[in-house]
């Protein structure tokens, strides 16, 4: 297990965070961690899971940091599924 930052954006955001991630995380996790920064400051909540793209393709969330390929400092784009 190891703490490594992503750069991540939240669709509707403008804002590129920097966020602190384990690579065992799953990707419920890192969209969890993204949200935290976003939801309900500057995008609104809604009652819809949400989903982490890589790369884009949307990661599986059980997928781990690891397991899905994302490397530090990698940009990752989390928002709400469709």
């Amino acid at each position: 297990m190891a703490l490594f930052p992503l750069q991540a954006l939240f669709d509707g955001d403008l804002v590129v965070l920097l966020v602190p991630v384990d690579d065992a995380d799953p990707m419920t996790v890192v969209a969890d961690k993204v949200a935290h920064h976003v939801v309900d400051r500057r995008v609104a909540a809604q009652d819809r899971p949400l989903r982490v793209r890589h790369d884009g393709r949307t990661l599986p969330d059980d997928a781990t940091v690891v397991s899905a390929g994302v490397k530090p400092l990698d940009v990752v784009v989390v928002g709400y599924a469709s």
